[in-house]
């Protein structure tokens, strides 16, 4: 960012939406001063002190950087992306002080807070301010070790009060680091030339911006919207379209990180296609990476793009033992800012430090990519994942920065365990546990697995089980597949649906014959989830039942009920003979039937796949391990770019 007065340097501006859309509102401005939160009344001698909101003036966003607080009214800076995110800083960086600059017009106070990792907060200092003014405060970083932030409040007079802008800034040690943009869109062109738009309208973070590169893997190209040639005018020889064949997410940001090799700029920053970007969270990203104490990875956190004010990841992890991602331990995904602020969630006030951060937003130094090579060549799933392993292994940590953060398509409203995704989803996991898992064996991930698969036969998704079956024979033939079949393996899968009938649905549950008399006898409620200690004698009854009970011949003709996805559950799918569910998104029913046969042939493959990745996991680790610098290399990647250039732009969407 730009500098402040002699000697320091902008790194975080308060800055507000510049639609002044009221959804995403509450994540740039807090309405008067909450109670603290739970912790602090819990025998603490905290005063709490309660004002009551007043209601939402969008005609008060003057513009990116000002606001005005109206007379008699209070806003606090304590929210998402207007809180200064101390401890990570302090942590992370080699920054020991940071000077926050408030300038106002017209009559109030000023008052600077700050909290600590149990999210108590504490009045740092308070001013009288009339006429035009600016204030600048010193603030150590010192005490933020575990967690914390800096925020300030606005209180106006009867007369008013404005807020012309405000930063926060840090002693200009480091010097500004170049950035490359990446993103790899299918079929996605409208998200791109919005991304490309915004990006093109921050004066701040095109001065820093050596490339915007677009990996287009579509059929509908970004060069063939009708806003493109304005966008490419104002980028000039800034923006740069790479159109290839369809390698989906992996292939997509390798090809970002040979272009980033390729002009040597300082980092290159990865997005998805389908987002809407803060490009305020850009630059701090960059600054932040700046004054890192070691090369790291900055990511970003995703906001539900159809629900705006919801963080939906925040900081993410893997459990070694059983391999499986999510959040970070102790952290729940999911937190509205609309209906509880910063102040009022102690957990937001913690540090907290990821394993890896998702390529929905993600910066990496070129000085990584150069040590550690490119992505996995694995299509989609888990190549972020595995990136922030294998970085981590080298000594470059992630950090996922508040106040850095995307608006994406959250995975509420699809379920792609059970689609084509499937078999990625599989393949790829046991292809990093094998890079990285400590565990002898790999842990329990081996065991997980294999309990997916009796899930997915007690639910009778017969295509998703195919699909993992063949990821499972994929890894036990070596690594060498995964470069080989990048372009062909996804359009493989999709095509095989049409085999599996529950894998085809169909728009409404009039399309199929209406439930039949067995439905009269299931309970309304369904059955109830296995406890653990109930779990293996209800697994012997419903295995013979699934594999030795014959199918009732009228629900083979009709299905037994209709269930919401919400309500498919894997215990309540394995206690009828057919259902028709509704897709996760809505917008179809899919039929399912249970078939004995079927089930005990996909469950004896099963069996036998797994057990002989458990007996050859040492000979598969080692293998793996070893071939992993080939694989991911620059080398290897720009043989298969070659090999596929002549390839069209078709298969599965790889987002």
């Amino acid at each position: 960012m730009t500098g402040d007065a002699a000697g320091l340097r902008v790194v975080h501006r308060v800055v507000f939406p510049a639609d002044k859309d009221l959804d995403v509102l509450p994540l740039y401005v807090d309405q008067g001063l909450p109670p603290q939160p739970d912790v602090a009344r819990k025998g603490s001698p905290v005063v709490v002190v309660q004002q009551a909101p007043v209601g939402w003036h969008p005609d008060d966003v003057l513009s990116r950087e000002s606001i005005r607080v109206r007379a008699g009214d209070r806003l606090s800076f304590a929210s998402y992306f207007g809180a200064f995110p101390a401890a990570y800083w302090r942590r992370w960086t080699s920054v020991e002080n940071v000077h926050l600059t408030v300038s106002t017009r017209g009559a109030g106070t000023v008052i600077v807070y700050k909290s600590n990792a149990l999210g108590l907060s504490q009045r740092v200092e308070s001013r009288q301010v009339s006429g035009s003014e600016t204030n600048t405060w010193s603030l150590t970083l010192a005490p933020f070790g575990d967690g914390g932030w800096y925020w300030f409040d606005l209180i106006a007079d009867h007369e008013g009060l404005v807020l012309e802008g405000a930063h926060y800034a840090v002693p200009d040690t480091r010097p500004v680091g170049r950035l490359t943009l990446g993103t790899t869109t299918f079929n996605r062109a409208d998200y791109c030339v919005k991304t490309i738009d915004a990006i093109s309208q921050d004066a701040q973070l095109m001065e820093i911006l050596d490339e915007f590169v677009v990996v287009d893997q579509g059929t509908q190209r970004v060069r063939e919207r009708e806003e493109y040639p304005e966008l490419q005018e104002r980028f000039g020889s800034r923006l740069t379209v790479i159109e290839q064949a369809n390698l989906g997410g992996s292939g997509g940001f390798s090809r970002n990180m040979t272009r980033a090799l390729e002009t040597g700029t300082d980092y290159l920053l990865l997005m998805d296609d389908d987002i809407l970007v803060e490009t305020e969270g850009i630059l701090r990203a960059v600054a932040f990476a700046d004054f890192c104490l070691t090369p790291t990875l900055v990511g970003g956190h995703m906001f539900d793009l159809e629900a705006r004010s919801v963080l939906h990841a925040w900081a993410e992890d893997v459990k070694q033992f059983t391999y499986e991602w999510g959040s970070a331990e102790g952290l729940e995904y999911r937190h509205d800012f609309a209906q509880k602020g910063l102040r009022q969630v102690p957990e937001l006030h913690k540090r907290w430090d990821p394993g890896y951060n998702g390529w929905w937003m993600c910066l990496i130094p070129r000085v990584v990519i150069e040590e550690i090579g490119l992505s996995l060549p694995v299509f989609i799933k888990w190549d972020d994942v595995e990136y922030g392993l294998r970085a981590r292994a080298h000594g470059y940590p992630t950090v996922t920065l508040p106040g850095s953060a995307v608006w994406h398509l959250s995975w509420m409203g699809k379920d792609d365990t059970i689609d084509w995704q499937a078999y990625f989803h599989v393949r790829n996991r046991l292809v990093t546990a094998l890079l990285h898992s400590p565990f002898e064996r790999g842990g329990a991930v081996v065991l997980r697995c294999l309990a997916m698969e009796v899930k997915h036969i007690f639910g009778m998704q017969r295509y998703a089980t195919r699909a993992r079956l063949d990821a499972v024979r994929d890894v036990l033939s070596g690594p060498d597949h995964m470069h080989a079949t990048l372009e062909s393996r996804a359009a493989q899968l999709r095509a095989a649906k049409s085999d599996f009938p529950e894998a085809t649905p169909k728009p409404r549950p009039q399309d199929f014959p209406a439930p039949g008399k067995s439905s009269a006898r299931l309970k309304p409620t369904g059955p109830k989830q296995p406890s653990w200690a109930q779990l293996p004698l209800w697994l012997l009854k419903t295995s013979y039942r699934q594999f030795f009970k014959a199918v009732d011949p009228e629900s083979k003709i009709r299905p037994e009920e209709i269930l919401s996805k919400q309500d498919a559950t894997w215990w309540r799918l394995a206690a009828v003979d057919s259902a028709l569910v509704s897709t996760a998104d809505g917008t179809g029913f899919s039929w399912h039937v249970r078939d004995t046969a079927k089930a005990r042939k996909n469950i004896k493959e099963a069996i036998a796949l797994y057990a002989e990745v458990y007996r050859r996991w040492d000979e598969l680790q080692e293998l793996y391990r070893a071939e992993a610098p080939r694989f991911t290399s620059l080398e290897q990647w720009m043989s298969t770019f070659a090999r596929t250039s002549g390839s069209s732009a078709s298969g599965a969407d790889a987002s």
